[in-house]
Order: C-alpha cells, then sequence, then structure tokens
C-alpha cells in the first residue's frame, strides 16, 4: 500500500469506529448502563474492533499461510489493511478518552494505544514485519470476551450463567492468546535479532516488554476479581476491562 491508502484507510477506520459509536447511542441500554453512557458506547465500540480483527487475523493466516514462514517481507494487502484498520481504532479510541475520560483513569490505556499506534505505524509505512503486527493483532481473539465481561457487568448479569461461562472462556483464551502469544513474539523477536534493524528490534522490544507488564498486572485483576473472590465490581473494573490489541 502507497502512503495515500494507508492514510485513506486509517482515516477510514477512524469514521467507521465513530459511526459505529454513536449507532450504539441510539440503541437500547440496560438502565445500570445509563449512568455512565459513555463508557457503554466505548466499550460496545471496543467489542466491535476486537470482533472483527480477531476474525480477520485467522483468516491473514489461512489466506495467505506463507505469511507465517516470514513475518518480516511477507503480506498481502489484506493483512496491510487489517494494521491499518487497527491502527485508525486506536487512533479514535485515544482521542475518545482523551475528550470524555479524566486522564489519571485513562492514562495506561493512553500509554498503551501510543506503543500500539508507534509499532503498528512502522510496519505498515515500511511495510516490513506486517506479519508480525498480524500475529500480535491474534489477542484480539481474548478482548472479545474481555469487552464481554465489561458488558455484562454493565448490564448488572454478574450473577448470570452467560457471565460465569464467560469468565473461564475469557481466562482461558487470555493464557492462549495473550500469554503464549506475547512469549512467542518476544522468542521471535530475540531469535531474529541479526535481521532487523536496531532501531525497529529497539521500539520493539520496548513495546513487548510495556505489554508484557501491563498483560501481568490484568491478569492478576481479572484472576483476582473473578476467581479469588465475590465478582461484585470493584474500582479496577474499568482498568480490567479495556485490555486491547498488543504492539508487536
Amino acid at each position: 500500500m502507497e502512503l495515500n491508502s494507508v492514510l485513506l484507510t486509517a482515516g477510514g477506520s477512524i469514521g467507521f469506529f465513530k459511526l459505529v459509536n454513536c449507532g450504539v447511542s441510539k440503541l437500547p441500554r440496560p438502565e445500570s448502563a445509563c449512568r455512565n453512557a459513555w463508557k457503554w458506547r466505548n466499550i460496545c465500540t471496543s467489542f466491535t474492533h476486537s470482533l472483527i480483527t480477531g476474525i480477520w487475523a485467522v483468516l491473514c493466516f489461512f489466506l495467505h499461510p506463507q505469511m507465517a514462514e516470514d513475518l518480516i517481507g511477507t503480506h498481502s494487502v489484506f493483512s496491510h489493511a487489517l494494521v491499518s484498520v487497527s491502527i485508525g481504532y486506536f487512533i479514535y479510541d485515544f482521542l475518545d478518552m482523551v475528550l470524555n475520560q479524566k486522564m489519571i483513569l485513562s492514562w495506561e490505556l493512553l500509554f498503551h494505544h501510543t506503543v500500539v499506534i508507534s509499532c503498528f505505524g512502522i510496519a505498515v509505512l515500511t511495510g516490513r514485519y506486517v506479519g508480525f503486527a498480524v500475529v500480535a493483532l491474534l489477542v484480539e481473539i481474548n478482548s472479545v470476551f474481555l469487552h464481554l465481561r465489561q458488558i455484562l457487568r454493565m448490564a448488572n448479569l454478574v450473577a448470570g450463567d452467560l457471565y460465569r461461562i464467560n469468565s473461564m472462556v475469557n481466562l482461558g483464551t487470555y493464557v492462549v492468546f495473550r500469554i503464549n502469544t506475547l512469549a512467542w513474539m518476544t522468542r521471535w523477536l530475540v531469535l531474529n535479532r541479526d535481521n532487523i534493524p536496531l532501531f525497529s528490534y529497539t521500539v520493539g522490544s520496548i513495546g513487548l516488554a510495556i505489554m508484557t507488564a501491563m498483560n501481568i498486572v490484568l491478569f492478576y485483576r481479572l484472576l483476582r476479581s473473578d476467581f479469588l473472590k465475590s465478582s461484585a465490581p470493584t474500582p479496577t473494573e474499568g482498568k480490567e476491562s479495556r485490555g486491547s490489541t498488543q504492539s508487536p
């Protein structure tokens, strides 16, 4: 993709997720979610992004299996578009939080989004490491259940069977698609350090270190909230539920 195509795709993505957010605001919402209508719209928009990109990332490797053998130089237009769309979403979500939420409540996610946008930006602008970025987007499979968890909590459905089932699936996919993916990406980066320029290797290493630390904290919060004590909403609920894509 040329630069103009990248900007058009990312810009279109920003517009699309803005429309999703506006569409959610027109739909009925649980009375319990009316107390924080912005958060409800934001989580539903994030859920939509995770559902789309999680499936899209799997399709990228299914339709273009050669990319799995060369995560640096091999990719399809389909894969490149996925990363560009995700950049657009993270820019949109960054702005949405800056405009609607206090910095003290969102600084972790703002920092996370900055790292992701930087790393994905290198991939789409250089045309390299796109496959690595798509691997990172496999974590969105877990994010579907992570965001669904928050939706159920905001709807006061914590005591239902659906919440308990989602909690177990969420924890399982967290281990498989977040922890394992981060571990694999770290191993891949170390093994291929001789094939990666110093700048890209440094950015990738810092990004992975940050994401690993954030995900360890998030995993502890989820485990404590859903399995080690009562599942009543906690003050850290917002931080627990807004896990997002990890950077390459």
